[in-house]
């Protein structure tokens, strides 16, 4: 018997779906748990022991035709319709997602909520169709591997984003790094290829080495590697966030287009600090959010003095 779960989307998107994986894990323990999402995120995916395998899909694609029968249909990629369609067509005896108007399968089922935490909502969706799921089994095992010496006790620095409205200004991140190797820290830099140039930059400004910079130099698990092995991290809204979440490392994270109330850590969580302006705006905008632009250096670096000892703040 086969569960597929459909969550075709980003690394955060994967963590913050992890207590809803779990829930479905102790919910279906005899059956075959697969996680269609991107291939890149497989090892990270397998690493949260809820799902046996990943099947390899871009979003919103049609699903492998090789698949075996699918006993349950999981939809943790959105509220449909689309969504639901990739699904309902490989004709699962179950669907488990949120109703749609245009869905006639899935009638009955719960409603999406539009502004509600994101790991809440998938816990409550399968809540309510009887799968219960606590919102903070969200820990990850730092991945087995070896890690970079430089690693070890840094502070790690994730200037990137995935649109410019998240970008935080290279001037101030540059001005983070000098205030922390000012304290004797060491300071070292993640991205992903596209980050590169921007990495360089900052450790250019900031007097760092080469080899203080990863970006472009690690897959999904190299880069967990890195955020377990580090004293503490900074970023924006992005999956790195979620990793040093997940791997409980204390970390500083800069809030603007999203409330961190919809994406930021669980209050629980009393090692990381949320820095947020207030307001909204587009996530995925051309051009630096003025929530974000609106924290300056100076705060990030009075907050990285005591972040692991101070609470969540929003």
């Amino acid at each position: 018997m086969i569960v597929l779960v459909l969550r075709a989307l980003g690394l955060g998107d994967l963590l913050t779906a992890v207590p809803a994986l779990r829930g479905l894990a102790r919910a279906f323990p005899a059956h075959r748990r697969l996680l269609a999402c991107p291939a890149a995120l497989a090892p990270l995916a397998l690493q949260t022991g809820a799902v046996h395998d990943v099947v390899p899909v871009p979003p919103l694609a049609a699903l492998p035709v090789h698949l075996p029968p699918i006993d349950v249909a999981v939809n943790l990629h959105g509220h449909g319709p689309e969504s639901h369609r990739v699904l309902l067509a490989r004709m699962p005896r179950r669907l488990v997602a949120f109703a749609h108007d245009a869905v006639a399968e899935s009638r009955g089922l719960p409603r999406w909520r539009p502004d509600e935490r994101e790991i809440s909502r998938w816990c409550r969706m399968l809540g309510e169709c009887g799968i219960p799921c606590d919102e903070d089994d969200l820990e990850l095992p730092p991945p087995r591997g070896p890690v970079a010496t430089q690693a070890i006790g840094a502070t790690l620095l994730h200037p990137g984003a995935a649109s410019e409205a998240r970008r935080w200004p290279v001037a101030r991140w540059i001005a983070v790094a000098r205030a922390e190797r000012a304290r004797g820290r060491r300071v070292i830099l993640s991205g992903g290829p596209a980050e590169v140039v921007r990495a360089g930059v900052i450790a250019r400004g900031a007097g760092l080495d080469d080899a203080s910079i990863f970006a472009g130099r690690t897959d999904v698990l190299g880069l967990a590697r890195l955020v377990a092995a580090a004293s503490r991290v900074v970023c924006g809204d992005t999956g790195v966030g979620h990793l040093a979440t997940a791997l409980g490392t204390p970390s500083v994270l800069l809030f603007g287009p999203t409330p961190p109330a919809l994406w930021g850590p669980p209050p629980s969580r009393r090692r990381h600090r949320v820095l947020w302006a207030g307001g909204s705006g587009d996530a995925h905008g051309s051009r630096v959010d003025p929530s974000l632009l609106s924290i300056e250096a100076a705060e990030v670096v009075a907050a990285l003095a005591n972040v692991a000892t101070q609470g969540v703040t929003t």
